[in-house]
């Protein structure tokens, strides 16, 4: 089986240069697990890798598609599943590192995806129902595909309306069509946590030096490129906060106060994704200065051979 290490944990706590560190020391690549870095052009409001740090490091999944293609759940399992394989067969170890608590749960689970084409028509009428009424959209799913209704929240609209739309389509529940394999990986996940306070804190910091390093500017140029608000990489967190600023609605300091409470929101939900209580994950504190070397001992142990001196 393919020894397979997964660097887990919210946003802003230090998930990049992990993933990074034990990649340059085990010979590793990395497979980037977070589904806003897939698209072009959206590089500082996604935090993606630098290019001096993909240049230390080779990174997959990163840069793969523009803003308006869309990336699901089914193209992410297959782009990772076929990087993770290419690493290990040139002899290099691979390490997913994100926090797109969907994608990596649904990689490391072995969940076979329906590959069901976006219907446009039936998604734009079932985003009318959800505007004038969400709660019967979920509803409506729970009378058809209730399993489906009991892992979706019903404020996640983008999946309520995704299940029900696969269902519709094909005449099966969604949930039915999920099914799971189990993978061919030998898995050993850790993950970087920190005190919420201290975090929310970092994470604001990373918001004002995102803004320093251009990220209005990102935003017009992606607009100014065509790039419209509906579309689905545009409704990322950093990017749809900019819209009632370019509509005059909203001033600057307003997108960046936006931006941060919604950050600390969004850390809340990864939370719910990689629990610090989970049994099968080995947690360890960001704050603390001995994390990476820690990490380093762990993965040494877990791969069985000492990590690379040179």
């Amino acid at each position: 089986m393919i020894p397979l290490i997964a660097v887990v944990g919210p946003t802003a706590v230090g998930k990049t240069a992990l993933g990074i560190a034990l990649a340059k020391v085990f010979d590793g690549e990395v497979v980037s697990a977070d589904s806003r870095q897939l698209y072009r052009a959206m590089d500082i409001g996604t935090a993606k890798p630098t290019a001096a740090e993909r240049a230390e490091v080779p990174h997959h999944l990163v840069d793969v598609a523009n803003p308006d293609e869309i990336v699901g759940l089914a193209q992410f399992l297959e782009l990772a599943r076929a990087a993770i394989n290419d690493i290990a067969a040139r002899g290099k170890l691979p390490l997913l590192v994100g926090g797109t608590g969907q994608y990596i749960r649904a990689l490391l689970q072995g969940w076979q995806v329906p590959e069901v084409p976006a219907d446009p028509e039936l998604r734009a009428r079932l985003e009318k129902k959800a505007g004038s009424d969400p709660e019967a959209l979920w509803q409506e799913l729970m009378a058809i595909d209730p399993d489906a209704a009991g892992f979706i929240h019903p404020h996640n609209l983008r999946r309520v309306i995704r299940a029900l739309e696969v269902s519709l389509k094909t005449g099966k529940p969604f949930s039915e069509l999920r099914r799971r394999t189990p993978p061919p990986y030998r898995i050993f996940k850790l993950g970087l946590t920190m005190d919420r306070a201290a975090l929310y804190a970092r994470a604001d910091a990373r918001v004002e030096a995102m803004i320093a390093d251009g990220l209005l500017q990102e935003v017009a140029d992606l607009l100014a490129h065509g790039y419209g608000w509906d579309l689905p990489a545009m409704s990322g967190l950093g990017y749809r906060q900019f819209r009632p600023y370019f509509e005059g609605n909203a001033t600057l300091e307003d997108v960046i106060e936006r931006i941060q409470l919604e950050t600390h929101d969004f850390i809340r939900r990864q939370y719910a994704w990689f629990s610090p209580t989970a049994g099968d994950i080995i947690w360890l504190d960001a704050a603390d200065p001995r994390s990476t070397a820690q990490a380093i001992r762990q993965v040494a142990d877990f791969l069985g051979r000492a990590p690379d001196q040179s």
